[in-house]
């Protein structure tokens, strides 16, 4: 009779103690939410946290002068006047 490789009952104990593992973190884990509600910690909240309820959420923006409005305005044209060119050479 032969004998199986080595390999193989390297790979079952393996995915037994895998499947072992498993179940011990999964119990492990349910005590933690357990102690964590008994605290009044709730779950390990996960991504981008909630909007802040505050009575002022807008942010306040200083006022920009007549002349750097002008400046921006102008700078704006500029790139658009440069875009254009660049589209009309393209299409062309």
């Amino acid at each position: 009779m032969a004998r199986p490789s080595s390999a193989m009952d390297e790979r079952a104990l393996l995915e037994a103690a895998l499947t072992g593992l498993e179940l011990q973190r999964q119990k492990i884990e349910a005590q933690i939410e357990t102690v964590r509600g008994r605290l009044g910690i709730g779950a390990k909240r996960r991504g981008r946290p909630p909007a802040v309820k505050s009575q002022k959420q807008t942010r306040t923006r200083r006022p920009l002068s007549e002349a750097a409005r002008k400046r921006i305005a102008a700078a704006q044209k500029r790139r658009w006047a440069e875009f254009r060119k660049a589209s009309g050479a393209k299409n062309e």
